[in-house]
């Protein structure tokens, strides 16, 4: 009899505890109903949070919180498995790939748009043509008076001025324009604690704090992503905000009007903006659930027209259907 009871008793226990195990391991959330959080460059702040904000307004059991910081915190919440779904400025590295791999995960990258870095000055500064030549100079320290621009300004140093030491925006000026050389000291953050997440709604963002400097400082030099500055009045996304000037980069040795351009959506695309870049997401869980929602939306029709609409270029360009009447045109 005793050993009857003990073997009811053992198979209870073996019950409650498959029970618990079921549900700790059955999932809620579907593609479009549950709560997720996400990791954000928050160089790419307005532009995402529009499409979470579009994506709840059609789903609403769905709540996608975006975390927006540096980029470096931004892959550290990811690398941690803190999070599911990163937004940011570059692919996982081979090392990354394989960290992921031994958690048996298997990450899926999607380009959602190609974006550009601008330079900013103030409205008083007539100097808006550059090479990238120059602008390697000054971001390395080897030019650091307007006049070394342009004999003829009174603007004297040049104060340059980025979101945070962590940014992709520093990378990609580091890895990209000055290739890997040093950047100067004369380069000023915004930001202080680049790990700090960052409350649209509630806080001067980095960024945010950039183009507010440059717009109250006739000798800045801000460096900022262009969803920043685009001016969202303009439905054709050919003008930037009003309160600073963009400048018009050029290849050449020589800047001019001709042969320098300024980072709208169609010289992104077609690389004749020299300061281009392009914008990934990043998911660990496939499985079907929101945070895949929210991939699939990012990267579909809807989510690719939001991006056109902030003056970016969308990874797919949104089309439309036109039915002809065959009379038209007889």
């Amino acid at each position: 009899m005793k050993n009857l009871s003990l073997i009811i008793g053992i198979l209870i226990l073996s019950t409650l505890f498959s029970c618990s195990d079921q549900r700790r391991i059955t999932r809620t959330d579907t593609p479009t109903s549950g709560i997720a959080e996400i990791a954000v460059d928050e160089c790419f702040a307005p532009i995402i949070q529009e499409q979470v904000d579009v994506f709840g307004a059609m789903n609403e059991e769905a709540l996608m919180i975006p975390i927006f910081t540096s980029e470096n915190e931004a892959f550290d919440l990811f690398m941690k498995d803190s999070l599911r779904v990163i937004i940011a400025a570059r692919e996982l590295t081979q090392n990354e790939k394989l960290i992921i791999k031994e958690r048996k995960q298997v990450p899926r990258t999607q380009k959602i748009a190609i974006d550009g870095i601008a330079l900013i000055v103030n409205k008083a500064n007539t100097d808006t043509l550059i090479t990238v030549s120059d602008i390697k100079k000054i971001m390395t320290g080897k030019i650091r008076n307007w006049k070394e621009i342009n004999p003829k300004s009174k603007l004297g140093e040049i104060a340059v001025s980025f979101d945070s030491p962590n940014s992709s925006t520093v990378r990609f000026i580091r890895d990209s324009i000055c290739g890997g050389e040093s950047l100067g000291d004369n380069l000023k953050a915004r930001a202080a604690d680049s790990t700090k997440t960052v409350n649209l709604a509630a806080d001067r963002t980095p960024n945010q704090q950039v183009i507010d400097y440059v717009a109250a400082t006739p000798n800045a030099l801000g460096v900022i992503g262009v969803n920043w500055i685009s001016n969202p009045d303009d439905p054709k996304n050919l003008s930037f905000i009003n309160n600073i000037s963009v400048m018009s980069v050029s290849i050449e040795e020589t800047a001019t009007i001709e042969n320098s351009f300024k980072p709208f959506a169609a010289y992104l695309v077609l690389k004749k903006y020299a300061l281009t870049r392009d914008i990934f997401i990043i998911i660990t869980d496939v499985r079907g659930g929101l945070p895949s929602g929210f991939v699939n939306f990012a990267a579909g029709e809807k989510g690719q027209r939001i991006i056109l609409k902030a003056g970016l270029y969308p990874a797919t360009v949104p089309t439309r259907l036109v039915r002809m009447n065959p009379d038209m045109g007889k």
